[in-house]
C-alpha cells in the first residue's frame, strides 16, 4: 500500500469488514440472507409490484456490532429485503436502485416476542444464508468528491494514490466511508430533510451471489435524528 497522505488523517474513519460462516444461525442473529426474526402474526414481507415474498439480503442485530458502535445506530434488528424477481422486472419498475421507492423493504424492528417459526417461502431466487460472527476493524478514506466536501486539498496525484490504495473500500462493510460508484448520493430524511449517513455498504456478490446493476455498490443509510427512517440505494457504472 502506498503511503496516506498526513491531509487525509483527519478524515479517517474505523470499517468493519464482517466475517461470516455458511449457516444461518437463529432468528436474533446478524447474517446475509437466511430466516429473520419476525412477528408472530407477521407475513412474510412481500414486493409492492409483484407481491411475491421477497428474499432477505441482510439482518444486523443492533446489539452485537463492534462496541464504539452499539446504540449508535439505534437498537434492535435493521433488516434488508429486496425483491429480485427478474420475470417481473421488479428492479426496473421500482426504480430500487433509488431511495425510498418499492421493491424493497428497509427497516428497524424491536422484537418484543419470541419469533415466528417460518420457513423460508417459496422464491424464485434464495441464497445460501452466511451468519455474521465476527467484524474485522480497518481504516478508511473518502474518495477525491467527499474529502473536497470536507475541505481538504490534495493533488490529483495523492488521490489517485488513494484510489490505487482502496479507498474508499470496497466490499460489505459497517461504517467508514461509502466506495461511492457515481457521484455523492445521501439521501434526506423524509421526516426531517436532514441529510441521512452511511450505515452498511452491500457491493455486488462480496457476501451475497447477486449483483446490482452491472457490478454495482448498494448503501444502507439513515437518518441521524429519526433512526427508525432507513434505506437502501445503489448505483452501477
Amino acid at each position: 500500500m502506498k503511503s496516506i497522505p498526513s491531509a487525509i488523517n483527519v478524515l479517517k474513519r474505523p470499517t468493519w469488514k464482517p466475517q461470516g460462516i455458511n449457516g444461518d444461525g437463529t432468528p436474533f442473529d446478524s447474517k446475509f440472507a437466511g430466516i429473520p426474526w419476525l412477528g408472530k402474526a407477521e407475513p412474510w414481507p412481500a414486493c409492492q409490484n409483484c407481491g411475491e415474498p421477497m428474499p432477505l439480503f441482510l439482518q444486523l442485530n443492533l446489539e452485537t456490532l463492534p462496541d464504539v458502535l452499539r446504540g449508535e445506530f439505534g437498537f434492535g434488528l435493521l433488516q434488508l429485503f429486496y425483491c429480485t424477481n427478474a420475470d417481473a422486472g421488479c428492479e426496473s419498475e421500482c426504480e430500487s436502485f433509488f431511495p425510498f421507492t418499492p421493491g424493497k423493504l428497509v427497516r428497524i424492528v424491536e422484537p418484543d416476542a419470541e419469533p415466528q417459526l417460518i420457513a423460508i417461502p417459496d422464491i424464485a431466487q434464495i441464497f445460501p444464508p452466511k451468519r455474521i460472527i465476527g467484524w474485522q476493524a480497518s481504516d478508511d478514506y473518502p474518495n477525491w468528491e467527499e474529502g473536497a466536501e470536507y475541505g481538504v486539498e490534495l493533488s490529483d496525484d495523492e488521490w489517485e494514490s488513494l484510489a490505487d490504495s482502496g479507498f474508499p473500500l470496497s466490499g460489505d462493510k459497517l461504517a467508514g466511508w461509502p466506495h461511492w460508484i457515481q457521484s455523492i448520493e445521501y439521501p434526506r430524511c423524509p421526516m426531517c430533510h436532514e441529510r441521512m449517513r452511511f450505515v452498511f455498504q452491500l457491493d455486488s456478490n462480496d457476501h451475497l451471489p447477486y449483483m446490482f446493476g452491472d457490478l454495482g455498490c448498494g448503501h444502507i443509510t439513515q437518518c441521524p435524528t429519526h433512526k427508525t427512517q432507513v434505506t437502501f440505494a445503489w448505483a452501477c457504472s
